[in-house]
């Protein structure tokens, strides 16, 4: 059984004050993060952001959100990266609008703590956090890959990104601009998990590895799981590794961030802190002295 979240603002403010407790105490911090982290920190899809940077291929190709301009059948290689060169550029190499993630980096930066995300905007390491405290389970905006794939390598993608942002004309960019791979000669596209051809490199397994030894390191003990923003799309990847570790540890706090979404089975509800408020804010108050 779940247990849902029906608290008013006197429960979450003693919510908050459980957290503090437990991150201040813990030895070892797992963050797991999904796409409401970065919701939070501004980096949203659709509205005022989507106008300011995509309002010309909305009026063009009749679509309102940046995830549907992803998805478009564009009829030509240089649209495609007309639109996903812009993509890159304004959710990989920009900063989001709010410096949530420089507030979260500054509650755990001097604990022992580990990340595993199924966001692919390299936000962390841009706050701050240690690149070899990190695990992106699903990609990076960041890197290429061999469409096809011809072979397990990654590349990184910001010269090329900016490059055909910069040249890009009418929605289009050059014909010479399209990104191949140096191997086969086949389209490269992003390293993103979407079917079976998604490419994990050495540094992708070298991470896994470091995150498998983290938890295993920390089985024991007072260990907190702060899950912020995640959802039900890859429960699998982090809300439900983190109720089972949370389950057989019972020094072990599992604490979740997420509005609309904070809940947690009934079987760890005294060791938990479910919290059905805005993930920036939250961490603002855990951040006053």
């Amino acid at each position: 059984m779940i247990a849902r979240n029906m608290k008013d603002k006197n429960d979450i403010a003693s919510d908050i004050g459980r957290l503090k407790a437990a991150l201040a105490s813990a030895d070892a911090v797992v963050i797991g993060a999904g796409a409401g982290l970065s919701a939070a920190a501004g980096f949203t899809y659709s509205g005022d952001r989507f106008e300011k940077y995509f309002s010309d291929f909305g009026e063009k190709y009749g679509f309102h959100d940046m995830y549907a301009g992803g998805f478009y059948p564009y009829r030509t290689p240089e649209e495609h990266w007309a639109y996903w060169s812009r993509y890159i550029l304004v959710n990989r190499y920009m900063d989001p609008p709010k410096p949530v993630y420089q507030t979260l980096f500054g509650l755990v930066k001097d604990k022992d703590y580990f990340v595993v995300t199924t966001n692919v905007d390299h936000c962390f390491q841009k706050a701050g956090f240690d690149k070899k405290r990190l695990f992106y389970t699903q990609g990076d905006y960041g890197l290429f890959q061999c469409s096809v794939p011809c072979h397990n390598q990654t590349y990184d993608n910001e010269e090329a990104v900016r490059r055909m942002v910069q040249e890009e004309r009418d929605m289009r960019i050059p014909t010479e601009r399209i990104p191949r791979c140096p191997v086969c000669g086949k389209p490269m596209t992003m390293n993103l998990r979407s079917d079976d051809k998604f490419v994990e490199d050495e540094g992708w397994h070298a991470a896994c590895e470091r995150y498998k030894r983290f938890l295993n390191e920390h089985e024991k003990g007072s260990v907190l799981y702060l899950e912020l923003g995640v959802g039900y799309n890859t429960p699998a990847i982090i809300k439900y590794p983190f109720w089972r570790l949370t389950a057989v540890n019972k020094r072990a706090t599992y604490a979740c961030i997420n509005y609309g979404e904070a809940v947690c089975p009934e079987q760890i509800q005294r060791q938990s802190i479910c919290i059905n408020a805005d993930i920036g804010s939250i961490l603002s108050v855990i951040g006053q002295v």
